[in-house]
């Protein structure tokens, strides 16, 4: 770890700067970057100093190498799709080969990595002893399945369930393996809770069995009700999920309406409050186990931020400062495509006093800086200002524009798809309804063409545009969906697929409703906003699919078909297997979820995962197979209902209470106030109230007036404004909090000690109201 050594990446202090050789100079300033990418990225990789291992670390990061590295991640856990059971079967010679060629380039990257990191470091880290592991475990699975392929004996592939590994164990993917610790370090609570619900379910079932055992109820199929305890045990389970409610009470209630309460009594405790325990649980350890790791990061970039001031220190008075040039340079390493008007402004944050040199503090800010996107704007004069500037600057141009900025124009058009919904609802197929929607599109062509005349266009469709492009897209669809139904209606097309695409595109135009109305705005920006941290947890669920798929299919392959429904044989009636006669899944027609391939097998996990009729498929793979094949898929609720889903609500939750409480921070701040005072800012009010060229959201708009336009004639050039926070990650949101109560002069405790924080550092062991609060 970077500060356990010379051998970590620790440097001490040197004679002052001039005095170094060149080359020197060079080698400290990309030991330097090197950490302040680490701090900038949150990179917690221990790597060697020396010159070479340094540029191996540089290129060990470069984006095409974690791009090839997730090539073959992905590769490598598609074969299963050519795999028998396969949905494109491929020869097992094709599939082995394009294994082995991934698992060449999984030991390349963790050579590559073990030349970065000290040898001590690598062989104590469990990632690098689980890859290796894993390579040499499918190695031996590859020879041996092979090998009984060659004589014809089929066997097992199990090492296909350890492919996920990859995807977790290389360092590109620490923000899995971070859920990965949340929910390891969340178990133990969990354990006890979870105990404590089997021991209520049980005892529920022994009641249950002494209540309507010895009353020889029967079920709807005819079958004893409640008589062996393992399966009262199976169904009460499964009414925890609501799956089988109301029909597994309903032949105890037509015997007597008094049993009715048994059930409601279970549903109270079980259902509601067990699983709101569950998720108390899950949420507050998930929460304190989150806060612990963010603080580690937290204290991990300040010292890597300390460490490459103390590379590129020199004296200047009395204190330690690092020069404009290697500040500049730094910089230019760290984020080559930084342009240079942006590089002035962050000297001219980190150097307030205009000194030639930037102190301690201001320098430990630099990630911080380099992180938060600074928008450059462009602000350009509408082309037809320059072709026809007298007829773009006339009086009824201007009334023009004035009006399409104004909110009346906003009101006006969310009026006419509230309209237009209606019309679509509608038949189409007579004449008026038709015509209208030639209507409604020329109505939003019109007002595309209007808003590309007021507003600069390489503006309105720029790069951050989003809205704007949604707008277009929406309206480009809507045409294509008018044209083609117009000419399937004058021709002799019949294709179902074609009309459906149709009505799909002309449903698709509505969503305009969302630009329209700010609510709706936020709440899908807000999404949009974590979409990218949310796949941490779509990681997660694709880990947990893909190994219960594995084993489902190993499992379950062939124990079920799926016929044609034209097909009447008696076979096709019970999916394939006799067993399944008279069961509610072949009664139900489930023959096409099984577990034949890998896209059936994900399909019938999603299933699984809405709880909605689990039981019926869990029982009619018991029939085919053993009793014991419930606990499958009881084991597969558990983790990922009961466990990650509550995991993802926690997570869900957490992300939108630090995105609506956290204010701006410090450097944010910093940097709005040197856009300003160097007046070239551009605030986020303006840029949301359409008073500039390149806004195109001009709902909060009103009549600009002549002021109005002599402003927009006045800003003209290049100006910044400070990226809204859509563009931050949560883990920056939750990191920002806890960075701002350690001090500029904190060094904070040591790499072990930071390494071994643990939540009972952070919270209270015995909280109280006084140091809860």
């Amino acid at each position: 770890m970077p500060g356990a050594g010379r051998a970590a990446g620790v440097r001490r202090l040197r004679p002052q700067r001039p005095e170094e050789p060149p080359a020197r100079e060079d080698e400290d300033l990309l030991l330097a970057a090197a950490y302040v990418s680490d701090a900038q990225y949150n990179r917690n990789v221990p790597f060697e100093t020396s010159p070479r291992a340094i540029r191996l670390y540089y290129f060990y990061n470069h984006w095409t190498m974690q791009v090839a590295i997730y090539f073959f991640i992905c590769v490598d856990l598609s074969l299963a799709l050519f795999e028998e059971p396969a949905l494109f079967p491929l020869p097992f010679l094709a599939t082995s080969i394009a294994e082995v060629l991934c698992l060449t380039a999984f030991f390349g990257r963790l050579v590559h990595f073990a030349k970065v990191t000290p040898q001590m470091v690598f062989w104590k880290d469990t990632k690098n002893i689980c890859i290796m592991v894993t390579i040499v475990l499918t190695l031996i699975d590859l020879i041996i399945y092979g090998s009984l392929e060659a004589v014809n004996i089929h066997s097992i592939r199990w090492s296909r369930a350890l492919r996920p590994v990859f995807l977790i164990n290389f360092p590109e993917s620490r923000q899995i393996r971070r859920t990965f610790r949340s929910i390891r370090n969340t178990l133990p609570d969990i354990l006890y809770v979870f105990l404590l619900f089997m021991f209520s379910v049980l005892i529920f079932s022994l009641m249950a069995l002494k209540l309507f055992g010895v009353r020889s109820l029967k079920t709807v199929e005819g079958l004893p009700y409640f008589t062996d305890i393992l399966e009262i045990a199976f169904e009460l389970y499964v009414l925890v999920t609501t799956a089988n409610s109301p029909d597994v009470m309903m032949p105890a209630y037509n015997f007597s309406r008094w049993y009715s309460l048994y059930f409601i009594t279970y549903i109270i405790i079980n259902t509601y409050i067990f699983m709101s325990v569950f998720l108390a649980v899950v949420y507050n350890n998930y929460r304190k186990h989150l806060k612990n790791e963010i603080l580690k990061l937290a204290y991990l970039k300040r010292r890597k931020m300390i460490e490459a001031f103390n590379i590129l220190k020199v004296k200047v008075g009395t204190e330690f400062v690092v020069t404009e040039a290697q500040w500049k340079r730094l910089a230019k390493i760290v984020m080559p495509h930084i342009s240079s008007p942006h590089l002035e402004l962050l000297l001219r944050i980190s150097d307030e006093g205009q000194k030639g040199h930037v102190d301690k503090m201001n320098f430990l800010r630099l990630a911080d800086l380099l992180n938060i996107q600074v928008v450059a704007i462009n602000i350009k004069r509408h082309p037809l200002e320059d072709w026809m500037p007298r007829v773009y600057q006339s009086s009824a141009s201007l009334l023009v524009q004035r009006m399409v900025r104004h909110r009346i124009f906003v009101w006006v058009y969310d009026v006419i798809i509230l309209v237009n919904a209606i019309f679509i609802a509608l038949d189409e197929k007579k004449p008026f309804i038709s015509n209208a929607e030639w209507l409604f599109l020329s109505l939003y062509i019109i007002e595309i063409l209007l808003k590309l005349y007021t507003y600069e266009p390489r503006a309105y469709f720029g790069r951050k545009q989003f809205w704007n492009w949604f707008d277009t897209l929406i309206i480009i669809a809507a045409l294509v969906a008018t044209v083609a139904n117009a000419t399937i209606q004058s021709g002799n097309y019949n294709s179902q697929q074609i009309l459906d695409i149709v009505l799909i595109l002309r449903i698709l135009r509505l969503l305009r409703i969302i630009v329209s109305i700010q609510r709706f705005r936020l709440i899908v920006t807000t999404l949009i906003n974590i979409g990218p941290t949310i796949l941490t947890f779509g990681g997660l669920v694709l880990v947990v699919y893909y190994v219960f798929a594995i084993i489902g299919m190993e499992a379950f392959q062939g124990k079920v078909w799926f016929f044609d429904p034209n097909f009447t044989t008696p076979e096709a009636q019970v999916c394939g297997n006799p067993a399944l006669t008279g069961s509610a899944f072949a009664r139900d027609h489930y023959c096409k979820n099984n577990f034949n391939d890998l896209a059936s097998s994900f399909i019938v996990l999603m299933e699984l995962t809405v709880v909605n009729q689990w039981h019926v498929l869990a029982g009619g793979f018991a029939l085919v197979t053993h009793q014991a094949a419930k606990l499958y898929f009881i084991s597969f609720h558990i983790v990922v209902v009961i466990l990650i889903v509550n995991i993802f609500i926690a997570f869900i939750l957490e992300a939108f209470f630090v995105a609506y409480s956290l204010e701006k921070s410090e450097v944010e701040t910093a940097i709005e106030k040197k856009i300003q005072e160097l007046g070239v800012g551009v605030q986020e009010e303006e840029m949301q109230d359409g008073k500039l060229i390149d806004n195109m959201d001009a709902k909060d708009s009103g009549f600009s007036g002549d002021d109005g336009d002599n402003k927009r004639k006045a800003l003209k050039g290049l100006y910044f404004r400070i990226a809204s926070k859509k563009y931050r990650t949560v883990d920056a949101l939750l990191q920002q909090m806890f960075e701002s109560e350690i001090t500029p002069e904190d060094e904070g405790p040591s790499l072990d000690e930071i390494l071994n924080l643990s939540p009972s550092d952070i919270y209270p062991k015995n909280p109280s109201f006084g140091n809860s609060a």
